[in-house]
């Protein structure tokens, strides 16, 4: 705390990025608690031959935020792996990812970097069938890259580490960055996968759909049963509700620190002002009975002692230099000694001699 009861920049810095944090913080822990609540009141729909009747009899023929589990079954074509015979799947996502040590100049320590040089996605249509059954009732997925969440398996990951000569060595040394190598990556969603699926479902003529819900609510197409996604959300809220607590706590706690020392100033203030106005009206009374008594008492009361109104002036004080104490009253003042008309710290004493 400043003099004069102010707040150190220091003080106001940290209230402020604690404040904004805490503000950033709420609203994410908002919005996720909004998405996990929303999941929660999901319908939870069977994937079976009722599935057309429900959806006729709902508004619009669609049900704006439904639940479904079912088996992953191509539409057409197939998309086979290129390092895994054999295995099929409708949606493979191919990766190239460099992995290097970068010299952090600040900590003076390497660093591990990774970055994405290269990444391809293919897609192919596909439905969500029920478990064990080869025709009949099936929802096709719309746009499945654009779900939140989607779980591919990894079915090939090769590291190829960088071949370097000396020269090389010394070259990366003198940059600041130590190429290790190249991770190669393949992720599929392969046929016969269970997904749960959340999102919208729409009749359309005799196609059933599941796609991106509206209104900001999430689509899911995840490997998780629907319990499991549901806990795996409400942790996530719970994570970011008490992160939010923390530094609101942080924030509220340096908040009332600055106004305990706001208000400590000013009844220290409100402390001075009247111990002036007492020596003022003590002052003013003495005078008068000096007066009458004669001359000699009124020179006597200009230099006597501010805190005793007794003794003598005999001491100045540095670096305020103001000469109002006895050195009596000077000894017991509280430590550390401050001047007890200007408040400022007194470094030394000086005495005074009066002829």
């Amino acid at each position: 705390m400043e003099s004069g009861g102010r707040p150190s920049t220091g003080q106001v810095i940290f209230l402020v990025t604690s404040s904004a944090l805490t503000a950033i913080l709420y609203s994410v822990y908002r919005q996720k608690s909004k998405v996990a609540h929303s999941l929660k009141g999901a319908k939870k729909v069977n994937l079976d031959q009722d599935l057309k009747n429900i959806l006729r009899e709902a508004p619009g023929k669609c049900v704006p935020y439904a639940v479904i589990e079912g088996v992953v079954r191509s539409v057409k074509e197939t998309l086979n792996s290129q390092f895994v015979d054999n295995y099929k799947g409708v949606i493979q996502r191919l990766t190239l990812q460099e992995h290097k040590m970068v010299w952090n100049r600040t900590t003076h320590l390497w660093n591990d970097y990774e970055k994405i040089i290269h990444q391809r996605t293919n897609t192919t249509a596909f439905d969500l069938v029920p478990h064990g059954d080869s025709g009949g009732v099936a929802v096709r997925v719309m746009k499945p890259m654009d779900a939140a969440e989607i779980s591919l398996e990894t079915v090939y990951e090769k590291f190829h580490p960088s071949i370097q000569s000396f020269t090389d060595v010394i070259g990366h040394y003198i940059s600041g960055e130590r190429p290790k190598g190249i991770q190669e990556t393949e992720e599929m969603l392969k046929i016969g996968a269970t997904l749960t699926g959340v999102g919208e479902l729409v009749l359309d003529n005799s196609l059933i759909k599941l796609q991106p819900p509206k209104q900001g609510m999430q689509y899911y197409l995840s490997s998780l049963s629907f319990e499991a996604l549901l806990q795996k959300q409400e942790s996530r809220v719970k994570l970011w509700k008490i992160l939010t607590v923390i530094f609101g706590f942080a924030t509220c706690a340096m908040l009332f620190f600055i106004l305990r020392k706001q208000y400590q100033h000013r009844r220290e203030k409100q402390r001075l002002r009247q111990m002036q106005e007492e020596f003022r009206q003590t002052r003013e009374r003495r005078v008068r009975e000096m007066n009458l008594e004669g001359g000699e008492g009124v020179e006597t009361i200009k230099n006597a002692c501010v805190i005793c109104l007794s003794n003598i002036k005999s001491c100045v004080f540095l670096e305020c230099g103001h000469v109002c104490s006895c050195d009596e009253c000077y000894q017991a003042l509280p430590e550390p000694k401050k001047c007890p008309i200007c408040r400022q710290d007194i470094t030394r004493v000086v005495p005074l001699y009066n002829s």
